[in-house]
């Protein structure tokens, strides 16, 4: 991909309308774009990202025996009343057909159709456990959407819905899930800032989890155990005054942001769509259910709100829109040699981008700080007159020269190294 060819305009000053460091960001390096509060469109350079992301949630949710589907946004009113949080759920939006006057709701989460939708294809204990995940978008009626990405009326969620024939099994997977999302905070280049959370469970268990980033943008208070590194959330530190994990009560009160939650649903939403299953013993009985939810565009959020510096973004490596960019400096000659370079990175399989505008040094080098890309090469006159180009990982202030012929081995060692 050439700069010259992608949508891409980044500007130089922060919107009145970037009240956060990930909408600040992410809107001047022209990965997002906003339509209005709380709802964005996502540009190529974004949608890389976000694919990226999507992609290692897939993995891991494939990984842990998920069956990708795909549920519609549009739900009926009568599935939301059947478990009465037509009433209760303040920030649905809901509406009536002009044509059928029948009421809708945009769905906000997808209980109460993939509740009934397992119905159809669970009947005996040999048809469970079952575990169904989709990544979808999804509407949320929110008082005030803020905080760019972090808080939206509408955004991509993966959410997975175990079913079970027992408590044991559905605690056993439970833990599976556990397991995958701390994969997947660590192939996403923050896990060493996010902490297995305990949270209220509500009518149904003692605990659910929430996964927790530590940044100073966040919106709550956790409360971080100094033994283990497990948090309890500000919500039931009073309940819960000692670490359920180690037993120990020395804790850190940091401020995070919460990037996914796992839930042990029970019967809640079984029941009243009454999904049963004959067991061994000829006997009726309610599935057992659990959901486990990421929000893609959170996550994506996140990463910006702990990984960047005073010139911009810094992907980790496993989400950036490519690996490196090619930044040309000079006349007709450097020019020609940045593309022999830029064809060869592509036949050899690298993720390249390649600043081949016409603008000036210091316009482009801002920009690539700016986009966050991992790695950089500068191509310029100085750098030919020595065989070489620069190379510079955004992580690191240092460069470094490393000579044409020895150039493939260089990037593939600085991106080894980029985190």
């Amino acid at each position: 991909m050439k700069y010259s060819q992608l949508l891409l305009k980044t500007r130089r000053e922060s919107g009145r309308d970037t009240e956060s460091v990930n909408a600040d960001l992410l809107t001047r390096a022209n990965y997002v774009d906003q339509v209005m509060a709380g709802a964005y469109t996502y540009l190529p350079l974004g949608l890389r990202v976000l694919k990226k992301i999507e992609n290692i949630i897939r993995e891991e949710m494939n990984a842990a025996g998920g069956q990708e589907l795909l549920m519609p946004v549009l739900q009926p009113a009568e599935n939301w009343k059947k478990t009465s949080r037509w009433e209760t759920l303040d920030d649905l939006f809901r509406f009536t057909s002009y044509y059928t006057k029948n009421e809708y709701v945009l769905g906000p989460t997808h209980e109460e159709i993939v509740t009934p939708l397992a119905k159809k294809y669970i009947s005996s204990y040999k048809d469970l456990p079952l575990y169904l995940y989709q990544i979808q978008d999804k509407f949320r009626d929110e008082k005030r959407a803020k905080a760019g990405m972090l808080r939206g009326r509408e955004f991509l969620m993966k959410d997975l819905y175990s079913f079970h024939a027992t408590q044991a099994d559905l605690d056993a997977y439970y833990e599976v899930q556990k397991q995958a999302y701390e994969r997947i905070y660590d192939r996403a280049g923050i896990g060493d800032k996010t902490y297995v959370t305990f949270a209220s469970g509500g009518s149904f268990s003692k605990y659910s989890h929430e996964f927790q980033t530590e940044s100073a943008s966040g919106e709550d208070l956790i409360y971080l155990c100094k033994k283990c590194k497990i948090a309890v959330n500000k919500e039931i530190i009073n309940d819960q005054t000692t670490c359920p994990t180690c037993g120990k009560s020395d804790f850190d009160e940091i401020k995070a942001i919460e990037v996914g939650n796992i839930f042990k649903l029970g019967t809640k939403y079984s029941q009243p769509f009454d999904l049963t299953f004959v067991d061994e013993k000829d006997t009726k009985q309610p599935v057992i259910m659990g959901c486990y939810g990421i929000g893609l565009g959170r996550l994506m959020g996140t990463i910006v709100e702990v990984s960047h510096d005073e010139r911009g973004i810094i992907w980790p490596k496993s989400v950036a829109p490519f690996q490196v960019v090619l930044v040309s400096l000079g006349d007709e000659k450097v020019q020609k040699e940045a593309e022999k370079l830029y064809k060869d990175m592509i036949n050899r399989g690298v993720d390249v981008v390649w600043d081949d505008r016409d603008e000036s040094a210091g316009t482009k080098l801002t920009d690539a700080d700016l986009l966050g890309i991992p790695l950089r090469m500068v191509v310029s006159r100085k750098t030919l007159d020595n065989d070489s180009v620069e190379l510079k990982l955004r992580s690191e202030e240092k460069s470094e020269m490393v000579r044409i012929d020895k150039l493939n081995a260089h990037v593939a060692e600085s991106l080894a190294r980029a985190k």
